[in-house]
């Protein structure tokens, strides 16, 4: 198992290095980043400036060499850059140091903050909403799945394949869109929800007040894909566990139904939900662009979407980096929740 898990920590790490030279091939190449910066005003003198301060006097083998330096958690950097770049590290050696640091993933051409700590002060709200969204479609899902399992070819289980089959089909962008306006304008009065809003907000006199009523229809909405998956899996998986010896025996021992269908029936059928279950966080974390923009939501994929119309790529960049490693992430803690939930997994 540890030689496994090795494995997977080194072939995450390819992963995260193909991504990071994509990355610098597919946004480094687009426009002038010191005119992106200072405008289409700027003197000569300063763009000079700008671009040697971005290292766009270098060759682009170079650019990507500074590029992996920056993003690297184990760097070399000379002490004035680390004052210059504002870097939190420990290292050492005196004039050029090793440090080990956070990713440094530049500053934004628009805002020039700290990349890092923009996605970090979003990453929250993302983190919120994917795993409340999760939570709704990981309890709906199972359950509506065993139950269409047990009652197969009855009302419940047409109505459980339908509804997964319209929640498949309909795309985020469209959901949000409607969930929206139904529930947040034309039925506000009774559900008492806004059409945007974000986790708090923040009033001058009361301070921050915490909105968590603006949390549920991007929650629902976000969830409702996952939702259906995750059901048609948990239905398909326990009616082959269903129809298996070990199930029989169980019934002949004198286990009650539901002792067998939860005790035994369930847990073996989870392999392929928790891939879904992960699979679906994983993508979830990454942003989903359409449903926070919608409603309004402060997250990582509110604030791409944002980053890409004003072209600042830094944080476009960043986001993309941040996106994959929670995909790496993710896949080993699948593998991790195989193991726990069967133990024959090796």
């Amino acid at each position: 198992m540890r030689s496994s898990f090795t494995s997977k920590i080194f072939y995450g790490g390819l992963v995260m290095a193909g991504v990071i030279v994509i990355v610098f091939i597919l946004f480094e190449g687009f426009g002038d980043p010191a005119r992106l910066i200072m405008g289409q005003r700027a003197d000569a003198g300063t763009l000079s400036n700008i671009r040697k301060e971005l290292y766009l006097d270098q060759p682009k083998w170079k650019q990507f060499i500074f590029y992996l330096n920056d993003v690297s958690p184990v760097s070399i950097y000379r002490t004035q850059e680390l004052k210059e770049k504002n870097i939190k590290y420990i290292g050492i050696g005196s004039e050029t140091k090793l440090v080990l640091k956070f990713p440094y993933l530049r500053r934004s051409y628009q805002t020039r903050k700290d990349v890092w700590s923009m996605l970090t002060n979003a990453l929250p709200g993302t983190i919120i909403l994917a795993s409340t969204a999760m939570l709704i479609a990981t309890v709906l899902g199972i359950g509506l799945g065993v139950l269409a399992a047990v009652k197969k070819n009855t009302w419940m289980d047409t109505t459980a394949i339908i509804s997964s089959v319209i929640g498949i089909s309909a795309p985020s962008f469209f959901m949000s869109i409607v969930i929206a306006y139904v529930f947040g304008f034309v039925f506000s009065q009774y559900t008492g929800l806004h059409m945007t809003g974000s986790l708090f907000n923040t009033d001058p006199f009361a301070g921050r007040q915490w909105e968590l009523r603006n949390l549920i229809l991007p929650a629902i909405t976000l969830g409702i894909r996952p939702l259906a998956i995750i059901a048609q899996l948990t239905r398909g998986s326990m009616l082959d566990i269903l129809n298996q010896d070990y199930i029989r025996t169980a019934y002949a021992k004198g286990l009650t139904k539901s002792q067998v269908i939860w005790r035994h029936g369930l847990r073996n059928a989870l392999n392929p939900v928790i891939t879904a279950i992960t699979g679906w966080f994983a993508e979830l974390l990454a942003g989903a662009f359409f449903v926070e923009y919608i409603f309004g939501w402060n997250g990582i994929g509110r604030l791409t979407v944002d980053a890409l119309a004003k072209l600042d790529f830094p944080v476009v960049m960043g986001s993309v980096l941040v996106t994959s490693f929670f995909f790496i992430v993710m896949n080993m803690l699948a593998d991790w929740l195989y193991r726990v939930v069967d133990p024959r997994v090796i």
